[in-house]
């Protein structure tokens, strides 16, 4: 597929989707000149597979590729829903707090299950409790994929299969991630609310949930960039849920994402209504249409270079370099990420080749190298 071609399918998609979330049918001669392998490939490449096939079948077309990614979404949905459910009841039982996080809660502003697809189940948990976590996630037969010790930052992974997996949350930034951002977010239980109906459950004010979705997105959008998914969430969120945006335009301020907090609101809601787009919105919007739903190398390693004032060989020996010393501020994301070397610390200096031969194995090495080549040598630009 083409550039031009991936454009006018991922307009399709953004069209598609707009119908389903304002109640529209979609027009039965455009959806018939649409090419649907093309369209399939750019919706799920933002991860909007399902909301697409809704639109389809709204206007008559039942394709088996969009169909059966339907589904698979339904499906998934009800099975995170149904292990959510038995997670909490346990965490209840041994009174350990809890709050569901991301699409946990913004599937349920969509109008139909399965249009918000979910990668994971992201919980918010009582770090001290993380042991007992580890041992209710086991009994209820998930594999740990990643336990951080010593009460450290990060979020523990488990998975049960075939697609159910779970990140249980100890904070809800890393302290690399932005200092705003993350001092905003140290103290987070201060801005929490207790449910009604439960002991241990907790949520945040809808201006607070946005807020921390903006956020979220914030982090990915300055990394590696966010897709199409997280826009729609956005329109989605502000159209089902009435908040004081002079609470939230001051807390915007104090995290540090004020710019960019207006700058994706209107475009959301001028991309998802139908209006005209202003020139900033199309800028931003290239840059999120070439980011896919989890960002692209290309982004991460400018983002990168651009954040640090990195020239392309100082980004290439940073890939290789390792934290050693707790002062330096990577030093526990690393050791979150890779905590076998970092416990066995004579085996750090290893660290380096593993990591790139991971990156051979999964086929981003040669992405980022490329990435790295074509970059501009100086920083910033």
């Amino acid at each position: 597929m083409t550039l031009e071609e991936y454009r006018v399918s991922a307009e399709n998609v953004i069209y598609l989707a707009a119908c389903m979330v304002n109640g529209v049918k979609p027009n039965a001669k455009r959806v018939a000149g649409m090419n649907l392998e093309q369209l399939y490939t750019a919706a799920d490449r933002h991860l909007l597979t399902g909301i697409t096939a809704y639109a389809l079948e709204n206007a008559g077309i039942h394709d088996p590729a969009f169909i059966q990614a339907q589904n698979k979404a339904i499906r998934k949905v009800a099975l995170f829903d149904s292990e959510r459910k038995d997670v909490l009841d346990e965490l209840e039982k041994a009174g350990i707090w809890y709050m569901p996080l991301k699409g946990c809660v913004l599937k349920e502003k969509y109008p139909q299950i399965g249009m918000r697809q979910m990668a994971d189940n992201d919980i918010l948990y009582d770090v001290l409790r993380s042991e007992d976590v580890r041992k209710i996630m086991e009994s209820l037969g998930f594999t740990t994929v990643l336990y951080v010790r010593d009460n450290g930052y990060s979020h523990d992974v488990y998975k049960k299969e075939p697609v159910c997996n779970f990140e249980m949350h100890r904070a809800l930034f890393p302290p690399g991630v932005d200092d705003a951002i993350f001092a905003y977010y140290r103290n987070i239980r201060q801005k929490m609310v207790k449910d009604e109906g439960n002991d241990y459950g907790y949520h945040l004010s809808p201006e607070d949930f946005y807020l921390y979705m903006t956020a979220h997105e914030y982090k990915h959008y300055s990394n590696g960039g966010t897709g199409l998914r997280s826009l729609l969430d956005t329109y989605v969120y502000l159209h089902s849920t009435k908040l004081n945006m002079a609470y939230v335009a001051a807390e915007a301020e104090k995290i540090g994402i004020a710019a960019f907090e207006e700058a994706n609101r209107t475009l959301a809601q001028h991309l998802f209504s139908g209006e005209e787009l202003t020139a900033e919105d199309l800028e931003m919007l290239d840059y999120i249409l070439s980011s896919g739903t989890y960002g692209s190398i290309v982004h991460r390693v400018k983002n990168t270079m651009k954040k640090k004032h990195w020239t392309k060989a100082q980004y290439a020996l940073g890939r290789f370099f390792v934290p050693v010393s707790r002062k330096n501020p990577d030093y526990d994301a690393y050791a979150n990420v890779y905590p076998f070397f970092y416990k066995h610390i004579l085996l750090l200096p290893l660290l380096p080749f593993y990591r790139t031969f991971r990156a051979i194995k999964a086929g981003k090495f040669r992405a980022e190298a490329k990435a790295i080549w074509q970059a501009k040598d100086k920083a910033g630009i």
